[in-house]
């Protein structure tokens, strides 16, 4: 009965742990108009690791390279996009459901495990950014299989799975067009209060262990509500809720399209500077895509059976791509408040993942899609960018930071890289 309880309650309470905290980045003959700006957001989109074979370009001329089958959506966003390649791990053995990729760091000093997304978002807390909610993490089945998402702040953090719960945590209930910023931070509360309250009847059904884990994120909570008294709520261009969730979709992928919009929606209103998606876990993902003809579980049926050719996985491979696109095709779609673009102009997308090679379950070539708007913090090109290098992955990490205004990376990563800096290259001159 009590793991029935806990399972219950850690679904529910995506609500506060993962609101990450809510429990708590040419061709050489084409220049830029400009250099590179500094991006307002930052928008994390992570999967599990991908085959090297079926993900790299067809080919590649100079730095112009020729999408593969299952990136072949992005050649319709190829203007914005960087394709990072060839990056080793500091820890390259480790397996589905090592820190590393968003840390930098493996498993060898857990106290010190921070994310990217968590590291970015303390540090534009200290810098005086404020928001009312510090950053965002969302994503089904981030837990499935005993899996664990990519985000840490010593503990692996959860996801919110529900986009119910998500769109309540949000935006409270619809926005009617007169509502205050006083309105919104009362909702807000009103929902840590009914979680909190929740909680606490709980932990009759709960052993030590998991009374201490409950604590925790009490505490994550009363923290939360400390920010949310001295955060204003901002407002973008296009700012209002999206619509609301019918209901939370059995479909992990339908659910995750809800979250795409809560996200874009949270960004629009700035109610937050940071946020992730999350496909799935580091152990499995449940597809049921009967319209492409794809049924089955991510890392059993898609990454470890059907090699060499793969061709399950590279269907799941190009929908993924494919929703990468939908992404920038929204944040285009809605024009900023200060009149600076539109909110794609101001965010850098990462498409992040566990591992670069799943099938033989190691990390010597990590893999990212970064995209970013005109005039943006990358280096672009009209036919879009490959870029392969041999420097370490936690580099990359640095370059989100880098974009996001943090220049100095004291506590993050792995404290025995010898030059911490950006990843040479990546970033508009």
């Amino acid at each position: 009965m009590r793991s029935h309880h806990r399972r219950a309650f850690l679904k529910g309470l995506g609500a506060s742990a993962g609101a990450s905290f809510l429990f708590t980045p040419f061709l050489d003959s084409i220049a830029q108009a400009a250099p590179g700006k500094k991006p307002k957001r930052l928008l994390l989109f992570c999967t599990m690791g991908t085959a090297p074979q079926i993900w790299k370009p067809a080919s590649v001329s100079g730095e112009t390279p020729t999408f593969s089958e299952s990136t072949s959506p992005l050649a319709d966003v190829k203007q914005h996009v960087v394709l990072v390649d060839g990056l080793p791990s500091g820890n390259p053995g480790n397996n589905h459901g090592a820190p590393d990729g968003l840390t930098g760091l493996g498993f060898s000093d857990p106290a010190k495990l921070i994310s990217v997304d968590q590291f970015i978002a303390d540090k534009l807390v200290a810098g005086g950014t404020k928001t009312l909610i510090p950053s965002l993490l969302l994503g089904a089945e981030s837990t499935v299989n005993n899996g664990r998402s990519p985000y840490y702040r010593k503990d692996n953090l959860p996801t919110i799975a529900s986009p119910k719960s998500a769109y309540t945590t949000l935006f409270g209930s619809a926005i009617p067009s007169n509502t205050t910023s006083d309105d919104l931070l009362r909702r807000r509360r009103s929902v840590l209060d009914n979680l909190k309250s929740e909680i606490a009847t709980l932990k009759g059904n709960l052993g030590s262990e998991q009374k201490y884990k409950l604590d925790l994120h009490l505490d994550s909570i009363r923290q939360l509500e400390e920010r949310l008294s001295s955060a204003p709520s901002g407002e973008g261009g296009a700012c209002g809720a999206p619509a609301t969730p019918a209901g939370d979709p059995s479909d992990p992928l339908a659910a995750n399209l809800l979250h795409m919009d809560l996200i874009v929606g949270a960004f629009a209103c700035d109610i937050t500077r940071v946020a992730a998606i999350q496909w799935g876990s580091d152990q499995a993902m449940t597809v049921e895509l009967p319209d492409i003809g794809l049924r089955g579980e991510e890392h059993g049926t898609m990454i470890h059976t059907g090699a060499p050719a793969h061709l399950d996985l590279i269907k799941l491979e190009k929908w993924l791509a494919q929703r990468f696109v939908d992404l920038i095709t929204k944040l285009k779609a809605i024009p900023e408040a200060d009149g600076s673009g539109t909110l794609f102009d101001n965010t850098l997308i990462a498409w992040c993942r566990d591992m670069g090679d799943s099938p033989n379950h190691n990390m010597n070539e990590m893999k990212f899609v970064l995209a970013s708007g005109e005039g943006g913090y990358l280096k672009t090109s009209p036919g879009g960018r490959y870029l392969r290098s041999n420097e370490r992955h936690e580099r990359v990490l640095l370059s989100l930071c880098d974009a996001m205004g943090v220049t100095s990376f004291s506590g993050f990563g792995d404290p025995n890289l010898q030059a911490k800096s950006p990843l040479p290259g990546l970033a508009a001159s």
